[in-house]
């Protein structure tokens, strides 16, 4: 990011944190489509990544004090993202019933990969379609970076068992792949 970039940021923060209702919606704008695919990528639907990424946003108004300016104000909201979508799903997961890979029949509607643009929903729709617990171990560790210790902290399991999630994820969604029916458009 250009200084003049981060200057205005700068700003930005110090006017949300008096309270400045346009910063706050100039930071929802900067920041709400990249958010809003991270909770994507933590959540079973759209909605549940919509209402995700509220409660994410929400927390970096209220909590804007604790940003001292030290790294990335994006890394900053991001955490708050990841954060907010592993407190949904551990809420939520008192409410979810496991299904066996194996009794779901495949989907055998064709996926069509006409640019990268839709590549991209494609894993992500097959990453969601991931058991609750391997979705998130999977996120954690390709995408966000954790390590298997770091998620077995986050999450409260050995870290043992976060590369066995990810293990096993990466196995369902290269089942998934080979299943896959792709339509090649001219």
């Amino acid at each position: 990011m250009s200084t003049n970039k981060e200057e205005q940021l700068q700003l930005l923060v110090a006017s949300c944190r008096e309270g400045d209702r346009k910063a706050q919606e100039t930071i929802f704008s900067l920041f709400s489509r990249k958010m809003f695919a991270v909770c994507l990528r933590y959540c079973r639907d759209h909605d549940e990544a919509e209402d995700v990424m509220i409660m994410g946003f929400t927390k970096v108004f209220t909590r804007i004090d604790a940003y001292k300016g030290e790294g990335s104000f994006e890394g900053w909201i991001r955490r708050i993202m990841v954060n907010s979508a592993l407190t949904e799903y551990r809420k939520n997961a008192k409410r979810m019933y496991t299904v066996d890979i194996d009794a779901v029949q495949p989907d055998t509607e064709a996926v069509a990969y006409q640019d990268d643009t839709t590549e991209m929903k494609y894993l992500l729709s097959l990453i969601q379609g991931l058991p609750g617990h391997l979705r998130i171990a999977f996120n954690m560790f390709v995408i966000e970076g954790y390590s298997h210790k770091e998620i077995g902290e986050i999450l409260g399991i050995t870290e043992d068992l976060s590369k066995i999630h990810v293990f096993r994820a990466r196995k369902q969604l290269q089942q998934k792949i080979r299943n896959a029916e792709p339509v090649f458009c001219a």
